[in-house]
């Protein structure tokens, strides 16, 4: 019984993150049919900013409930369950696994799955959701001090891993929703599986892999809806010119 209650709270992470702003778009690389010609994404692909707080606003309000031993199931609950259920069979598998959403969006670049956006304004998102995450996670560490299960430091809340992973897990699933959801499905998967492991290795609380998702959701859905598109999608060329008595470059560039 207590084995299907840890399998439940770690499958309901991985729908309520998958199911999550539904908006299918067909841009691609470059431009697409609904490409707008002045270097942004179509209007119906943005992202609405209030309907992106839902989700990790219910996944931080609930992993906060949790703290200690508050809450219809509290972290101390979670941690004597996953005891009695695991016992020390962890394993290091949530440190291999925490950027493995990146590298599923990578092997399917390598396959020639485009994403949504061009290159340009996919590494400028990445990088934006990166630098917010860890403002938010980092200084929470060092102002909330709750003490790790294992009492190795005093910096468990919130999960940095589940954090970093269910933000690069949102990138892959908005970057390749419009293909299938199914590239979403297993990069939450793995984002997960990271925060199932941070507890069965005994480094963090319940409340800390809850809240730390939420966050990693949180972070990438407020750059995907304040990004600006300013940047790529725009074709330059250059091209030799000659007028028969001087020569030079033409610079062509469309916006």
């Amino acid at each position: 019984m207590k084995t299907i209650i840890l399998f439940i709270i770690s499958f309901s992470l991985l729908v309520q993150s998958g199911i999550a702003q539904q908006q299918p778009t067909d841009t691609t690389f470059g431009k697409s049919a609904n490409y707008l010609g002045d270097g942004a994404i179509p209007d119906n692909s943005r992202t609405k900013l209030l309907p992106s707080l839902i989700l990790p606003a219910a996944l931080i309000g609930y992993g906060l409930t949790t703290l200690q031993n508050h809450g219809l199931y509290s972290s101390y609950q979670a941690k004597t369950d996953i005891q009695r259920a695991f016992g020390n069979q962890g394993a290091p598998i949530d440190n291999y696994l925490v950027f493995s959403p990146y590298v599923e969006f990578g092997a399917l670049l390598l396959f020639k799955v485009n994403c949504k956006n061009d290159m340009v304004n996919t590494l400028l998102i990445i990088g934006k959701s990166e630098v917010l995450m860890l403002a938010i996670v980092e200084p929470l560490k060092y102002i909330t001090k709750e003490e790790r299960p294992d009492h190795s430091d005093d910096l468990s809340f919130p999960s940095g891993h589940t954090a970093e992973a269910f933000e690069a897990a949102t990138i892959v699933y908005r970057e390749f929703r419009y293909k299938s959801p199914w590239y979403g499905i297993g990069a939450y998967t793995l984002a997960t599986t990271v925060g199932l492991y941070r507890m069965i290795n005994n480094k963090h609380w319940e409340s800390d892999v809850i809240v730390g998702a939420g966050i990693g959701i949180l972070s990438a859905n407020l750059v995907y809806a304040t990004h600006l598109y300013r940047w790529g999608r725009k074709d330059y060329c250059f091209m030799p010119m000659y007028n028969g008595t001087s020569q030079g470059l033409m610079f062509t560039c469309t916006l």
